[in-house]
């Protein structure tokens, strides 16, 4: 008979492994990204969020835990998920590709300034990549959270945006990483507009 509490323990050990092995990796990344995007907010700017799959789930995530609360009560936040709109994103898909459903929000809400959060765990997906070429024709800043190397989107990348890769091949590690990553980013940017809470 197969134990599953003790795959299920091994789940848990990997996932609690991966994230102290990469903590030092992954601490001042983090710390620079939050810097840039609350310098992004503090010169009105907004945070523009994609990905596909969990990812898109991770976009929507962020963009709540901002426009709503983290943990503190402050202000509204403006950030977007480019993920939500069914009509948008079916409309551009069967008119253009699916490839351009981020890019063409990207242009068409981006401004000087702002930050492009983009979620891929491979680093390839078609479509963040071209919404990072959008980005790059408004000047805007980008946070790649990323694994699996960082693949295409590692390539993209300029000396001002931030790469947030995890050192980890499977996807579902990657992902529990990028919450995590995610609650950091929105903690560190209460703390910064708000001060610090123990």
């Amino acid at each position: 008979m197969i134990d599953y509490a003790k795959r299920i323990r091994e789940h848990f050990e990997d996932s609690a492994r991966l994230k102290l092995d990469a903590m030092e990796q992954l601490a001042p990344e983090i710390a620079r990204a939050a810097g840039v995007m609350t310098e992004c907010l503090l010169s009105d700017g907004k945070i523009l969020a994609c990905g596909n799959g969990g990812s898109a789930a991770d976009a929507q995530h962020f963009a709540a835990e901002l426009v709503g609360r983290f943990e503190r009560e402050r202000p509204e936040l403006p950030a977007i998920a480019l993920t939500t709109d069914t009509s948008l994103l079916t409309a551009i898909a069967n008119d253009y590709s699916f490839e351009q459903v981020f890019a063409k929000q990207v242009r068409a809400l981006g401004a000087k300034g702002d930050v492009l959060l983009a979620f891929s765990t491979s680093g390839n997906s078609g479509n963040v990549l071209a919404a990072i070429e959008a980005a790059r024709t408004r000047e805007m800043h980008v946070v790649a959270l990323t694994g699996k190397g960082g693949g295409r989107i590692s390539e993209l990348l300029q000396p001002g945006d931030v790469h947030l890769c995890v050192p980890h091949p499977r996807t579902a590690r990657i992902q529990e990483v990028h919450l995590l990553m995610i609650h950091c980013l929105c903690d560190v940017i209460d703390a910064t507009l708000l001060g610090d809470e123990a």
